[in-house]
């Protein structure tokens, strides 16, 4: 009987060892954080010129004109985000899933050869700092899939954001490495936002760019159970200066044609911290790191998670640590556009949200 009570009791710790270590996901092929360097086949030999302000690249002319800001990282400037995925993971152990997914920005499918000279090539920063990142840390690779989709509307031609179809398939690529499930557009409504120009028209300093308005489509989940939850901050000058009780509100603004905020879509701008409880009960809990780019992604995430946090990098004032486990969260995303994914305020920021 002895025996029998000790054989089943080890059978049990068997099973709950094997149920905590299948929220740790596996290592990946070496394959899946490799990026294979896009070639452009759209725009090769369009017509291109530098705007008048912060050496933005115009491409091509008309009615499709595209204005594209330039890289200007290089595969020694993405260390850093690798190495703050790794500080992360290191930090939250085995239990919780740590996901490098840096955003690739849209002059890396557009350039023309004429161009290329006026900006770095993204796929060696990326393998860099993939590359960089430990065994341990899971990496999202969107840039081949991007790829994949480059003649959709993935990126806006008048703003400096991608376009909500863009954040489609980088939420399809996470799922696809979190294990979760993930529903293909049929289960979505499109809508459309006619004559939308974006922030390219000021930063660029080209009336050419205000005459090339785009229509602005995005997507929200239908029969799709999920609540809200808002703590906005006050701020002053990009600085924390209070906080506004949580609260409820709609995940998806609504604006009219012609609104150049038509990217505010996506819970309304960056400076709160988002809390999204969904029908889903897998378990499973994510947060999205984020910069403005970030924000397209989670509206995606409705049918695979049971709870999404958005958090901006420019916008937490909290312990990261107390709030990963107070809120129960098993996944962790960074997020950023490759810009700010290599730049020192994200990583010093995020750096500082371990011990703020």
């Amino acid at each position: 009987m002895k025996y029998l009570i000790h054989s089943f009791l080890a059978a049990v710790l068997i099973l709950v060892g094997c149920k905590l270590q299948a929220q740790s996901l596996l290592p990946q092929d070496s394959a899946d954080r490799c990026v294979t360097p896009y070639v452009n086949k759209l725009t090769p030999n369009a017509t291109c010129r530098k705007a008048a302000k912060a050496g933005i690249i115009l491409i091509g002319g008309g009615d499709t004109l595209r204005a594209c800001n330039p890289c200007n990282q290089t595969p020694k400037t993405a260390l850093s985000y690798a190495d703050i995925c790794n500080i992360y993971k290191r930090k939250l152990g085995d239990t919780i899933n740590v996901y490098c997914m840096p955003i690739p920005t849209a002059i890396e499918y557009y350039c023309p050869d004429a161009a290329k000279g006026w900006t770095h090539p993204e796929a060696p920063v990326l393998n860099s700092m993939f590359a960089a990142c430990s065994d341990s840390v899971l990496v999202v690779n969107i840039y081949n899939i991007l790829g994949e989709h480059a003649n959709e509307r993935i990126f806006s031609r008048t703003d400096h954001h991608w376009a909500p179809r863009g954040a489609y398939y980088a939420a399809m690529k996470l799922c696809e490495v979190a294990g979760v499930p993930f529903e293909d557009l049929s289960h979505y409504d499109e809508h459309v936002i006619h004559s939308f120009v974006g922030t390219m028209a000021s930063f660029s300093g080209e009336s050419c760019v205000k005459q090339a308005p785009e229509d602005f489509y995005y997507y929200t989940p239908r029969d799709c159970e999920y609540t809200t939850t808002y703590i906005q901050y006050k701020t002053n000058k990009g600085k924390i200066t209070g906080e506004h009780p949580a609260a409820e509100g709609e995940f998806f603004k609504s604006y009219g044609d012609g609104s150049g905020a038509a990217y505010n879509t996506f819970m309304g701008g960056d400076s709160k911290i988002t809390q999204v409880r969904t029908g889903v009960n897998n378990g499973r809990r994510v947060i999205i790191f984020k910069d403005s780019f970030g924000n397209a992604i989670p509206g995606y995430l409705f049918f695979s998670f049971e709870e999404v946090h958005v958090i901006d990098f420019r916008f937490f004032d909290r312990n990261i640590i107390n709030y990963i486990r107070d809120n129960k969260i098993t996944d962790v995303v960074f997020a950023n556009n490759l810009t700010h994914a290599c730049g020192n305020t994200s990583y010093n920021n995020y750096k500082r949200f371990l011990i703020q």
